[in-house]
């Protein structure tokens, strides 16, 4: 992966159009299905990688998803959503897919459908085991606008670009959402920088004459040594913000010391 200079990137950025989101990532799961296996080993590596990671642990459900989860839901810049196989049978699960779609439109949120021991197609129109859970709960409700609802929702997440466990193990299918989320939120967080920096985009092109921008083989690491107030953390954000791909900042490393500390 290379850090790429692009001479026609815009060094303006409005910071007033950035939401700010409460969670990185929403969990929507069926807790019979996956809670104490997968959905627990998921949580622990987001938790692990610092992704900050909402998961309802209410085990009594009512019947409409509580003002506290929805709010939950609003604030996550990603939602991901784990379809098991009985995952259609809980009006809870098919209300919070309502909502997540919902953002989707509103606040540009970011959905990862997780395909877990169901196939795509049996969820887009619900059919296999996928679909007789959703029998199961069409037949208890006899609702048929709310079915009518959920079942075009069905088939827009699962039209939406997602994973599959297939054959592999989960610690692998858990890397690759790792992966996955780590590379969304490189792409959608932005650094803070002021507004009018002075002098700030001069030392930026000193410093990447000296990086060897061009090579895909290495990973670049910047030290910038000097005494307070020079504004080194503004190079810093400036040049990664300003001139780097956003993809590429999972690889980029910046060490700045205070002369006046050591």
């Amino acid at each position: 992966m290379a850090f790429q200079l692009e001479a026609s990137t815009s060094l303006s950025f409005s910071s007033s159009s950035i939401r700010k989101w409460a969670h990185d990532v929403f969990l929507s799961f069926r807790g019979e299905d996956v809670r104490q296996n997968f959905i627990s080993h998921l949580y622990h590596a987001l938790h692990q990688r610092g992704i900050n990671t909402y998961i309802d642990n209410n085990l009594e459900r009512g019947e409409e998803i509580s003002s506290e989860l929805s709010k939950a839901i609003e604030g996550s810049m990603i939602s991901i959503i784990v379809l098991s196989k009985n995952y259609a049978e809980s009006r809870w699960c098919l209300d919070e897919l309502l909502k997540i779609l919902e953002c989707k439109e509103m606040v540009k949120q970011i959905i990862l459908p997780l395909f877990y021991d169901v196939d795509p197609s049996e969820v887009q129109h619900q059919k296999g085991s996928f679909g007789e859970a959703f029998a199961k709960l069409r037949n208890k409700l006899k609702d048929e606008v709310k079915v009518t609802k959920w079942e075009a929702a069905l088939e827009k997440v699962a039209n939406l670009s997602g994973l599959e466990l297939g054959d592999r193990n989960e610690s692998e299918f858990i890397q690759d959402i790792i992966k996955w989320v780590d590379s969304v939120m490189v792409n959608r967080t932005f650094l803070k920088v002021a507004k009018h920096p002075v002098g700030i985009e001069s030392r930026v092109r000193d410093i990447f004459q000296q990086l060897n921008m061009g090579r895909n083989d290495i990973v670049c690491m910047i030290g910038i040594f000097g005494t307070g107030g020079i504004d080194q953390v503004e190079i810093k954000d400036w040049g990664a913000k300003g001139r780097m791909e956003a993809r590429a900042l999972t690889w980029y490393q910046a060490w700045i010391w205070n002369i006046n500390s050591l």
